[in-house]
Parts: C-alpha cells; sequence; structure tokens
C-alpha cells in the first residue's frame, strides 16, 4: 500500500530527473508549483475529501493533471461524488475494474519520498522512504471524467522480499530513470516494456527509510536504514 507521498518543489533533482527522462516540457509546471509551496504532502482521500489531490501528474511528455486520489468517483456537477470502494491503490490488474486504465491510462508522479506502513505489537509502524537521489517516480492509473475532472490511483505490485519488512503485502509500482520505458509507459496499450515494469517490480534508487511518528512531521522514531535499488 502507498498512502503517502511527498515532494519537495525546490528540490534540483525533482527537475533534473524529468530532464533525463524525457519530460523537460513539463518542467514550467513543477517552476510554477513550487512557488506556492516548498513541500507538498498527497494523501489519499478517505473520508470521501475530493479535494486530496495530487498535483502535476504527468499524462504525457507536455500535460499534467490535477487528480483526487480515489479512483472509484463519479462527475457530479464540477465535482466528483467518491465511492464507497477503497481505491487510491491499483492492486489486482487483472481485474476488469482495471482493465482500461492499466491499458490506456497510465501516468507518473515525481516523488521525493513516499510513505508505508506494516503492522506492529504497538499497531501499525510507519516508515518513510526518500529516495537517496533526491527524487523517484510512481506508476499510477487514472480516469477523465465528462465534467473535466479527474481521479487517480498510485499502482502496487506483490511485494519484493527486501521491501516487505516495510509493507508486507503490496510494493508501489516504481518507475526506472529511463526514458524509453517513461515514454513506454504513458504511451497507449501494452508492451513488452510495461508488461515486465508489472511483472518484475523493482527498487530503482537507493531509498533512506526511516521509522517515524507521522509521514508529514517525518520526527524519526529510530536510525535510519538504506534499502537499496534492486539488483535483479
Amino acid at each position: 500500500m502507498c498512502g503517502f507521498i511527498q515532494r519537495e518543489t525546490n528540490a534540483p533533482a525533482v527537475l533534473e530527473l524529468l530532464e533525463e527522462v524525457g519530460l523537460g516540457e513539463t518542467i514550467p509546471l513543477f517552476n510554477h508549483e513550487a512557488q506556492h509551496s516548498d513541500t507538498l504532502n498527497f494523501y489519499p482521500a478517505f473520508g470521501k475529501a475530493v479535494d486530496k489531490r495530487i498535483s502535476n501528474l504527468i499524462v504525457d511528455s507536455k500535460r499534467t493533471i490535477n487528480a483526487t486520489w480515489w479512483f472509484d468517483a463519479s462527475p457530479v456537477g464540477e465535482t466528483l461524488a467518491l465511492g464507497d470502494r477503497t481505491t487510491f491503490n491499483a492492486r489486482n490488474l487483472d481485474s476488469p475494474y482495471w482493465h482500461k486504465a492499466i491499458s490506456k491510462r497510465r501516468g507518473v508522479v515525481v516523488a521525493t519520498a513516499v510513505g508505508e506502513s506494516n503492522p506492529s505489537a504497538n499497531g501499525k509502524s510507519q516508515y518513510l522512504m526518500r529516495a537517496t537521489s533526491g527524487a523517484m517516480l510512481l506508476g499510477v492509473v487514472y480516469r477523465m471524467f465528462s465534467n473535466g475532472c479527474f481521479s487517480c490511483a498510485v499502482v502496487t505490485r506483490p511485494p519484493r522480499p527486501d521491501f516487505s519488512q516495510y509493507h508486507e503485502k503490496s510494493i508501489p509500482c516504481f518507475l526506472p530513470h529511463d526514458k524509453e520505458v517513461i515514454n513506454a509507459w504513458l504511451g497507449n496499450g501494452n508492451n513488452e516494456a510495461v508488461d515486465e515494469l508489472l511483472s518484475n517490480p523493482k527498487i530503482y534508487c537507493d531509498l533512506e527509510v526511516t521509522k517515524v511518528k507521522t509521514f508529514k512531521s517525518g520526527e524519526p522514531l529510530a536510525a535510519s536504514a538504506i534499502l537499496p535499488a534492486s539488483t535483479c
């Protein structure tokens, strides 16, 4: 489960990564974002809070959208009504529910950190994972509605052994810092690159993992550890 995303908007690594993977034309949109906030914290739309959106979700090499982080939605007037189905993560991609989105509506979120949690003796332990390189990419799916609104979900996959200590049921679909693969991910339809990403989830940059009191505060409860990038 991925239930928290952070983006430090003034981090040079964010813009450098966009340029590296062929998304440089979106940089003005991220520069504009940085004028309003140094740090953006994104949360799923629990409680049907339609304003819980992920901003600058990249849908092609030039365009971004702002999407409510809850896939199950329907248009009502100029906004969305959110459904009861818990859909901030897209996990069972073989389900007909996700078929159109994973085939035709894939997007990319740039993050500097994500939050994961695991059950513990005291309830639940929360882990903040920062990209030691300064930025990382996450695969998402999104929906477009007739009133111009959007909703989205972070794609997750079955857990890797090295990641399961921080979340036992799934791993976010991290994306490689590779121009050709990102272009394939943002394209329509299935292809070998997308199939490989979904069938063989990997960690593409070293992650500094810290057990924290809350994701937003980042207050450490223990020393940090490095979760290295995958080698296989």
